[in-house]
């Protein structure tokens, strides 16, 4: 069996300049230090001492770590067998805007949480940034992440928007389905839609179709390159044509769908009837 070693992975999401890490690390992990960004990150496993603010902190497993900029702090491993984390640097300029624009009076509250709803949301935002996930799918995750960030910034709770004209994300379907092989983020399709904001137009879909839009895209996509397939094209081909990222992109979703690749259904080795979906 190979041995642990430390790794450490990073990618950075271009529209928000957010940058995503996973990594492990069985013994130092790095010195002291700061960031020019807001920190968030969450512990998988082993104990993750470092120290913040005065004291030396440690981070087990499910524990949430919120770091401000220019908070000095280093990292160490307690044990022999390490701790693996992920963490997201957030630009202080698009903290801003996703707390309405001003960051004057907000901070984190403590170092260390214990805030499951938080961790999840770090961990679909590390995800969507490390997968290049559609726009789409990117700003559900961090949008997801701004709110449940609220309460340990100390800012005040958004106010529920009012009930939504349920054409609004009939207007969004329509868009959807005319446009599904297109690249297109929240921003975009509320304004198609002639939403106020992407928050109001998520909210009316899920209330008119009980999902998100970036659910129904990908059930559009897929619908578009199961008929693709059928015609015999290639799965490579099919995958680009139905607006997803490459042919691995689509071997994700349709396996989770369908329950067998691209390849197998083109070849029909298949008894999936037509229309129907399991998108998990």
């Amino acid at each position: 069996m190979t041995a642990p070693r430390d790794f450490l992975h990073l990618r950075r999401e271009p529209a928000s300049g957010i940058e995503a890490v996973t990594a492990r690390f069985l013994g130092h992990a790095y010195d002291m230090h700061h960031h020019d960004e807001w920190l968030v990150g969450v512990t998988h496993e082993g104990v993750q001492d470092f120290y913040c603010r005065g004291a030396r902190r440690q981070s087990t497993a499910g524990r949430v770590i919120l770091i401000e900029p220019g908070e000095r702090h280093d990292g160490q491993a307690l044990r022999e067998a390490g701790f693996r984390y992920s963490m997201l640097y957030l630009p202080q300029g698009w903290l801003r805007r996703e707390m309405g624009g001003s960051d004057a009076g907000i901070g984190f509250r403590r170092t260390l949480a214990d805030d499951r709803a938080l961790g999840s949301a770090i961990l679909g935002a590390c995800r969507a940034v490390f997968e290049a996930s559609s726009p789409l799918a990117t700003d559900a995750a961090l949008d997801a992440l701004s709110l449940r960030l609220r309460r340990h910034l100390g800012a005040a709770p958004l106010r529920p928007p009012p009930d939504d004209d349920p054409a609004v994300a009939e207007r969004a379907m329509a868009f959807l389905r005319a446009h599904a092989a297109t690249s297109l983020g929240l921003d975009d399709l509320a304004r198609a839609a002639g939403a106020a904001d992407r928050f109001r137009l998520a909210r009316a879909f899920r209330r008119r179709f009980g999902t998100s839009p970036h659910a129904c895209l990908v059930e559009l996509r897929l619908a578009r390159a199961r008929a693709l397939l059928r015609a015999g094209s290639p799965p490579a081909d099919a995958a680009l044509a139905a607006g997803f990222a490459d042919q691995s992109h689509l071997g994700r979703w349709f396996r989770r769908a369908y329950g067998l690749t691209p390849a197998a259904y083109r070849s029909g080795r298949t008894n999936v009837p037509d229309g129907v979906l399991a998108l998990g």
